[in-house]
């Protein structure tokens, strides 16, 4: 037996009202994420705007925190650029990290945690990712950080290209590839969103001087290019004596030259378009993958996942992978240990650019002790 529904104004009336809740409900759910993450940052950290470099991004939701602090003795200048993809999230957290626990001694550090704002605010579409990730602090307490998308939110740019031409180079990518900031460099004053904030960023390395730019990024452990430092040229020899400082410490890591006709990206443009030696390094993270199944808040944090441990058993990844996963302390803790080889090197190559940071934590320290050792409690009030 059947009841077909008949319609009728009453119907229609109490469709269109419960479609108007879903929708309040939803829209209040994405516009929570508009609402930036906090930081605590360490005595001696001061913060500036990354307009302070190119003042069209004032006012936009491209425009950033840039956090400074300098040592009491002269040397070189640090950059450190997270959230470049903010699906990626060692790479800001690690970001986070140094800007609530280090001091400098000699030298300066710049520290942008959240470089694409914009990809912060939602997800990527069809991927049914988390909106946000939490870490239990020792003391009680919670700390929470936004999963957001690799791209500029569509909000902010729009409309999208079927062909996205580099315009230093004419080079041809998919259309989709406008929005992302590491195909924008060396930026564009008068361009896109995208080519705008990769100009600012531009900006700041040139009128800051920086000596040696990280950008941290993390990837599928089927690819490649993963648990590797991405080397321009000019920044070789120092990378080369970095990579052998963490074999020498049990970290596994590939060294891969910028290749000079992959245009776009920092590890590339950086070098091409300013005085600072660019580093940019993959870190492996199954949430990013292809391979993976479920997308939870689990999986981003443990990295565990069964169609991995698969993959892994059949030889099809490029990273060692077990019944531990990939957890987040594991990736944080090489993003963390990459640096600090990367400053040992500086150093003995050229003192008067070295840059000395004190209370990194160590890659197995981070492990040991969990992410949320090294994040401070929110201020109450804040």
């Amino acid at each position: 037996m059947t009841f077909p529904l008949k319609g009728s104004r009453t119907t229609a009336l109490a469709l269109l009202l419960l479609s108007c809740v879903v929708c309040v409900l939803a829209a209040r759910d994405f516009r929570s994420l508009w609402t930036p993450d906090r930081v605590v940052s360490a005595p001696g950290f001061r913060q500036e705007m990354l307009s302070r470099y190119f003042e069209a991004l004032k006012g936009t939701p491209l425009d950033t925190p840039v956090f400074v602090q300098e040592g009491a003795e002269p040397g070189g200048t640090l950059f450190v650029l997270g959230g470049t993809h903010p699906n990626e999230p060692a790479g800001y957290l690690t970001a986070v990290t140094l800007l609530e626990n280090v001091r400098v001694t000699k030298g300066r550090l710049l520290v942008v945690p959240f470089g694409n704002a914009s990809g912060f605010t939602h997800n990527q579409p069809q991927e049914a990712s988390p909106q946000r990730i939490s870490f239990p602090l020792p003391g009680g307490g919670v700390r929470t950080f936004r999963y957001g998308s690799r791209d500029i939110n569509n909000i902010v740019m729009w409309p999208i290209p079927d062909i996205y031409i580099h315009k230093a180079s004419g080079q041809a990518l998919a259309g989709n590839e406008s929005k992302n900031l590491n195909r924008a460099y060396p930026g564009d004053p008068e361009g896109t969103p995208a080519e705008k904030l990769a100009f600012g960023i531009m900006e700041l390395l040139r009128k800051e001087k920086v000596d040696l730019a990280f950008d941290l990024h993390e990837a599928s452990p089927e690819y490649p290019v993963v648990d590797a430092i991405v080397a321009h040229e000019k920044s070789m020899e120092l990378a080369a004596a970095a990579a052998m400082d963490l074999k020498e410490q049990g970290i596994e890591v590939r060294l891969e030259p910028s290749p000079k006709n992959l245009r776009g990206l920092s590890h590339r443009e950086w070098g091409d378009g300013t005085d600072a030696l660019p580093i940019l390094v993959e870190v492996a993270n199954p949430s990013q993958g292809r391979l993976r199944g479920r997308t939870d808040e689990a999986l981003v944090l443990t990295g565990k996942d069964k169609a991995y441990l698969l993959a892994s058993r059949l030889g099809r990844l490029f990273v060692p992978y077990d019944e531990k996963g990939k957890p987040i302390e594991e990736r944080v803790g090489r993003d963390l240990a990459t640096l600090k080889a990367f400053l040992d090197a500086q150093e003995l190559f050229d003192e008067e650019k070295a840059v000395r940071l004190e209370g990194i934590p160590g890659y197995r320290e981070v492990q040991e002790k969990g992410l949320g050792a090294f994040l401070k409690p929110l201020p109450a009030g804040r």
